[in-house]
């Protein structure tokens, strides 16, 4: 699976890029066995995170994403300043950044993709469907659905539910949306959202983050349902962790302990963006449950 570029994000799916520079980080990323993670860090004394300047719902210069407010989180809870490499989420972004050993740490990064070594995940999400209220799709939760036959559906290409839609016919009349674009001039997301607003598709897909945060955002709010019964196609529900250099063992483990102690705050802080968490058995995971690990 690759996102999500991590933006995914898009997102959350950055395709295979250049996995060879990623064995060519510099000789001082050796293997630690002391414990001690200043040998690792690029500066001990402050969490240096690399992350996307225009990537709203994840990240932003203005640290109004939900992954800034996780960092700010780690920053606390390790005692140290905070402070940001900026990159553009698309190819090129792990060698520029956390390869480059100009950063320490990537907030999130999808649990699988051996482009850098995972974190335990915290949390668990899916690709989701997004339809007006009141557009007799609310309740629509598998592609396979025949109420989605002859429909415009929004899906941006390359990524996972792409292929179930294939399989289940609908991308003669589906829209497609870029997967890798430069974030701080465009976003398939909102492009996605602005025409589902307006009616020029009847619904549309987008990984889970982006899903909830901008249904939220539209006016009236949009009904976001995960995609968690297909039975064709890949599965589309993904962890999603933290990504480290191969060489940090250390750095991973004490990240590793950081996420299980503070799991609930965590799970707030993606709730309040909308985020659809997931356990491990596709139920969601609202306030009430959010003390719950992924």
């Amino acid at each position: 699976m690759t996102n999500a570029g991590r933006k995914c994000w898009l997102s959350i799916f950055l395709v295979a890029i250049i996995a060879a520079f990623f064995g060519h980080t510099p000789a001082r990323a050796q293997i630690n066995d002391t414990g001690d993670v200043s040998i690792e860090l690029v500066d001990p004394k402050v969490l240096r995170v690399c992350a996307d300047p225009h990537n709203l719902p994840f990240s932003n210069e203005k640290g109004e994403g939900f992954e800034n407010k996780l960092a700010e989180l780690f920053a606390e809870k390790l005692h140290k300043k905070l402070d940001y490499t900026y990159f553009p989420q698309a190819t090129g972004f792990v060698r520029m950044t956390l390869g480059a050993h100009r950063c320490d740490v990537i907030m999130g990064f999808p649990q699988g993709d051996d482009l850098v070594q995972g974190t335990n995940p915290y949390y668990r999400t899916a690709y989701a469907l997004v339809a007006k209220q009141g557009s007799g799709l609310e309740d629509v939760a598998t592609l396979e659905d025949e109420r989605l036959k002859g429909k415009h559906v929004g899906i941006v290409a390359g990524t996972p539910p792409a292929t179930n839609m294939a399989v289940n016919g609908l991308m003669a009349n589906a829209k497609p949306y870029q997967l890798m674009v430069d974030t701080r001039l465009d976003s398939s997301a909102e492009a996605m959202i602005g025409d589902l607003v307006s009616g020029q598709i009847d619904a549309g897909i987008l990984w889970g983050p982006m899903a909830g945060y901008y249904a939220r955002k539209a006016n009236p709010p949009l009904h976001v349902t995960p995609l968690v019964k297909e039975k064709t196609g890949p599965r589309l529900a993904y962890r999603i962790g933290m990504g480290v250099r191969g060489a940090d063992q250390n750095w991973k483990r004490l990240l590793n302990r950081l996420i299980q102690e503070n799991q609930p705050a965590i799970n707030k802080i993606l709730l309040d963006f909308g985020v659809p968490l997931l356990d491990e058995n596709d139920r969601p995971i609202g306030a009430e449950t959010a003390t719950k690990t992924p």
